[in-house]
């Protein structure tokens, strides 16, 4: 395994739990990358080496930021005996031609990459996680069992679409993340402190996600958009004309949710937001 971060630990732990041997972590670098490869070697029952370095493993996973991936590829191209061995890398944007080096060294190569998100202090399992996956045919298989190993889904994405599909996953969590950010921006117009804002914004939060699992958006949708109530929104535009970033936001999403949802009196909360956009 190439990179030692969030989505590096996670899988390296699903792996080992579904009876993989991790032969090594690789680190970019001395110094920190190095620290965190030691801590994830020692979980795994693996050993931590800075690349480039030669390694036995039929499988080499490529866990690391999309802009660092080339570079980690061509420091091994020329370090490792590639043939017959399967390459992979994690990058939702990134086509498994990124490994194209390795390819030409004798390696299957392909992209897997998780829809879920990793960060510093949770490590989710990947059981019931969906995995994308496209490449050379032997690398795919390999990919496919691997990740049924685990229990997470995987399915087949084409080339051409997986800058699409990125946007779509980042639309399902950082760019939502950013939304609950501007939410607590909003709440302390109403004089509640971010911390408590997250306190008492779980309970609705978690029960909209229950209701779009169960009902689809459509079905999940509330509020005075779907009612057709204008006066509200109206007031809505206007208390936020302190918060000029969230008041874009909110514009943003009500227009989305007259293009996609279902709305009472829609051109005349169409002419209620162009109007406020206008000033």
């Amino acid at each position: 395994m190439v990179g030692a971060g969030n989505l590096a630990r996670a899988l390296a732990v699903s792996l080992r739990c579904a009876g993989y041997k991790i032969e090594a972590v690789m680190a970019r670098s001395r110094g920190a990358s190095l620290r965190k490869a030691q801590k994830l070697a020692k979980e795994t029952g693996s050993r931590a080496s800075v690349i480039p370095v030669e390694t036995q493993a039929d499988v080499v996973w490529f866990c690391m930021p999309d802009a660092e991936i080339a570079h980690a590829v061509r420091v091994l191209a020329a370090e490792v005996d590639w043939t017959g061995k399967v390459a992979f890398h994690s990058s939702g944007a990134l086509t498994s031609d990124e490994l194209g080096a390795l390819r030409q060294r004798g390696a299957s190569v392909a992209s897997v990459h998780p829809l879920m998100t990793f960060v510093r202090d949770s490590r989710p399992s990947l059981a019931g996680v969906p995995f994308a996956i496209e490449g050379d045919g032997v690398a795919v298989t390999v990919a496919h069992r691997i990740v049924n190993d685990f229990g997470g889904h995987s399915y087949a994405i084409r080339k051409i679409d997986k800058a699409a599909y990125h946007a779509w996953g980042t639309f399902a969590s950082p760019l939502f993340t950013a939304l609950l950010a501007t939410t607590e921006q909003v709440a302390s117009v109403a004089g509640v402190k971010p911390r408590e804002a997250r306190r008492r914004m779980i309970p609705i939060l978690r029960q909209t996600l229950a209701n779009y699992s169960a009902l689809d958006a459509a079905g999940a949708f509330s509020g005075p958009i779907v009612r057709g109530d204008v006066d509200t929104v109206k007031r809505h535009l206007r208390v936020l004309r302190g918060v000029p970033a969230a008041r874009e936001v909110y514009l943003a999403l009500a227009r989305a949710a007259l293009r996609y949802l279902p709305a009472k009196k829609k051109t005349k909360l169409e002419n209620a937001l162009g109007s406020a956009r206008r000033r």
